[in-house]
């Protein structure tokens, strides 16, 4: 089991949603970032910090600098999970390579499933499959 799914089920025990994960082994920088429905407080950091430092030392994971915060209003967006909850919300794409001369959109989903992702860019439907995804965040509901 990886360093990323342990940490996915002991904050899933806490009630947060393990939204993206970094570790150098070279800096010893260890980066988590977590959500939960209500939003994240600097209480909820605190609170999570305080449970992995103690974590990490019972799974004997070295590490020098921890920083736990919440994924920000562009939240990044990873698992096909993710695209089924945000269904309606506007997000920008970059893909792996391109579609139609084009790597970068900016649309709202529409549905998505394991292998796809609907997305409705400028008034029409564009089915993107999710092997292609580089990477992908929520555009900001001001």
């Amino acid at each position: 089991m990886t360093l990323e799914s342990k940490l996915e089920m002991t904050l899933g025990g806490l009630g947060y949603e393990l939204v993206d994960f970094s570790y150098s082994v070279k800096s010893g920088l260890m980066r988590v970032f977590i959500d939960q429905p209500e939003g994240i407080s600097l209480e909820d950091c605190e609170r999570v910090s305080h449970h992995l430092d103690n974590w990490l030392a019972v799974e004997n994971v070295s590490y020098e600098r921890l920083e736990v915060s919440s994924p920000g209003m562009d939240r990044p967006i990873k698992r096909w999970a993710d695209y089924q909850r945000f269904i309606g919300r506007q997000v920008q794409i970059r893909l792996r390579m391109a579609l139609a001369g084009q790597r970068r959109f900016m649309g709202t989903i529409v549905s998505s499933d394991e292998r796809t992702l609907v997305l409705m860019v400028d008034g029409r439907e564009m089915v993107l499959d999710m092997s292609n995804i580089d990477q992908s965040r929520l555009v900001p509901e001001l």
